[in-house]
């Protein structure tokens, strides 16, 4: 089943008196449980497109369904609670709340959700050992080396059971051995639970992870592929 369709999905924008097109007329179908990893050099519109998808951003012109959703026709307050309960948003810079404890930081989407204290608590704790972060929870995010805070990130994405994860440049902050490991986790993750991955990335040892890659040069897709 599709997750994702985008027809004719264009993206432009004012710089100064020139009109600048980052993502120019992508049609683009996601399946359910796919991992889908998009490639191409900086300026590509790869991160662009990846906050289309992901509802952060709106296109200019084109249509985008998400989980049969049209984005663009909710009210702020409707597309804000839409991706609450239907996405996870993985960073390269971990985006995490420093004023927050690692317990805190994962626990505050599920505060959204209006969940009890109980079922909070026990989602938290059952993602932290997931991520093997038990005995963290106290823990600032300062206090944490950045495989660590990446681990904090993925498990505030999935810590609502997302059908969606986004992630932009997920190991572009981290050591090679490290997003190694991170991108594993968050596959092992998409297996278990069967959240949709889509990410962007210009490190061709990154895309290995993904079942399809979508590559993109000038805002345009110029390949397609899945990999077996």
């Amino acid at each position: 089943m599709a997750l994702i369709q985008a027809e004719g999905v264009q993206k432009q924008y004012a710089l100064g008196k020139t009109q600048v097109v980052a993502v120019r007329n992508v049609d683009l179908t996601i399946q359910e449980g796919e991992r889908v990893c998009l490639m191409g050099p900086s300026g590509s519109g790869k991160s662009t497109l990846l906050n289309i998808i992901g509802c952060i951003d709106k296109a200019s012109e084109g249509n985008l369904l998400v989980d049969g959703e049209d984005a663009s026709k909710l009210s702020d307050a409707r597309l804000s609670e839409f991706r609450n309960r239907t996405m996870g948003f993985i960073f390269q810079n971990f985006n995490l709340i420093p004023v927050l404890s690692v317990f805190e930081n994962i626990e505050y989407p599920l505060l959204l959700q209006r969940l009890s204290p109980r079922s909070r608590r026990d989602r938290v704790h059952a993602i932290l050992a997931k991520v093997k972060l038990e005995g963290y929870e106290k823990r600032s995010p300062e206090r944490l080396s950045g495989g660590q805070r990446q681990r904090v990130s993925i498990a505030r994405a999935l810590v609502t059971n997302p059908k969606l994860v986004i992630a932009d440049e997920p190991t572009a902050s981290l050591d090679h051995a490290t997003g190694q490991t991170i991108m594993e986790l968050m596959i092992e993750m998409n297996r278990s639970a069967g959240s949709t991955l889509v990410f962007a990335t210009h490190d061709p040892t990154v895309a290995e992870f993904a079942n399809r890659i979508v590559t993109m040069v000038d805002g345009q897709v110029v390949e397609d592929r899945s990999r077996s």
